[in-house]
């Protein structure tokens, strides 16, 4: 059942609540929370409408939805209470706010939270760059995000760890959830030898692929490779080499994953991604910071983005070529502009240059020039015999 209440107010909708619960005949609720979900008026809403709806079926909620309308519209509240099939196993309340009222959530909410529940925020698109200050994130408990839904994840990534308060959380690293349960089952099996090199590769724009990468940096403790996937999408393929082998993960079709690691048969997994619903109902399992999920948001910056090519890596390795019209060995143990051939021919065969002359005399040493000067000078004197004595003078 659905009933609209157009220009209303929070009391006349608290009213029309008791109300509805008389007429049903339910003297108490069974609700466990009141999840809060903040978005923009649009056909999104109702998407994210359905995931609380099947969520609610696991934990009884109040959903209460903040759809952000014009803000350029006259001050105005819009309310519609759904209940029975069109609410799952929850009651439903939308706030469509209009004008001033848009940037009021937090004061339209607050009448309608049940007493002594947990509260727990959800913003299923655009969150704020600091979800534990804005209005509503202060009100919640536990406040999720989805870095996946922004328009540009990664960057979303990072304000997530710039602004991370303990009780934040992200459905990107609820994805997680499997793929972290098949690496860790990995390890429970010989040889238990120690990870030397990682590597996790996916779709650039994958903000799980760059958690997952980051999770496994913090709890093996070593710099993990981030790569792109060639195809497929969100993650594809984790490599774990150890002394024995490497233990891999490949999921190309984002449906079945397959686990090799060195002495045991290949496995094949399921490890179809994930629903918004599954992943909203596992993040109301639990109310209490996450602490893993911190872990993997401080370990980010020990991840290591893209490959380095092979071809690169040989150039680089390659010693610098000699200095245009300069001649020498492959070994670089001849002087620049010496032929490496004792008869003085050049390489090619060709006659010698007559830059060959001051080539040799700059190849000698300090040492040797001082000898030579030396010999000269002994050579331009002569002894002149005197009375009882002896000089020199220049000849």
């Amino acid at each position: 059942m659905i009933i609209d209440l157009p220009s209303t107010t929070t009391s006349q909708v608290n009213s029309k609540l008791v109300q509805l619960r008389e007429e049903g005949g339910a003297v108490t609720l069974g609700r466990v929370l009141t999840l809060v979900i903040v978005t923009d008026d649009g056909t999104k809403t109702e998407d994210a409408v359905d995931a609380a709806n099947d969520a609610s079926r696991e934990h009884p909620c109040r959903v209460i939805v903040v759809a952000r309308g014009a803000h350029r519209a006259a001050p105005r509240l819009d309310a519609q209470i759904r209940v029975g099939g069109d609410a799952g196993a929850s009651e439903v309340i939308v706030l469509r706010l209009y004008g001033e009222l848009a940037n009021e959530g937090a004061s339209c909410v607050v009448p309608l939270l049940l007493p002594d529940t947990p509260v727990v925020a959800w913003w299923p698109n655009e969150a704020p760059a600091v979800p534990a200050l804005d209005p509503i994130g202060q009100l919640a408990q536990r406040r999720i995000t989805d870095s996946a839904a922004e328009k540009n994840p990664i960057k979303a990534l990072d304000q997530r760890k710039a602004g991370y308060t303990p009780g934040d959380t992200d459905l990107a690293w609820t994805r997680l959830t499997l793929w972290r349960a098949m690496l860790a089952s990995a390890f429970d099996l010989p040889p238990y030898e120690k990870v030397t090199e990682a590597e996790v590769s996916g779709e650039a724009d994958s903000p799980s692929t760059d958690l997952l990468a980051a999770w496994l940096a913090g709890s093996l403790r070593l710099p993990v490779k981030r790569a792109k996937a060639v195809r497929g999408e969100g993650i594809v393929d984790v490599r774990l080499e150890r002394k024995s082998g490497v233990v891999e993960l490949v999921r190309p079709d984002g449906k079945v994953g397959t686990l090799t690691q060195p002495g045991q048969p290949e496995r094949r997994v399921a490890l179809q991604r994930r629903e918004i619903r599954d992943c909203l109902a596992e993040e109301l399992r639990r109310l209490d910071p996450d602490e893993v999920y911190e872990l993997a948001l401080r370990s980010l910056g020990k991840v290591v983005r893209g490959r380095t090519p092979a071809k690169a890596t040989a150039a680089a390795r390659r010693p610098a070529p000699a200095a245009a019209g300069a001649v020498g060995s492959p070994n670089g143990s001849e002087p620049a502009g010496e032929a490496p051939s004792g008869d003085g021919a050049a390489a090619d065969g060709s006659a010698k240059t007559p830059a060959k002359a001051p080539a040799r005399a700059a190849a000698k040493t300090p040492a040797k020039v001082a000898k030579a000067a030396k010999a000269k000078s002994a050579k331009g004197t002569v002894k002149v015999a005197g009375k009882g004595s002896s000089a020199r003078t220049k000849a």
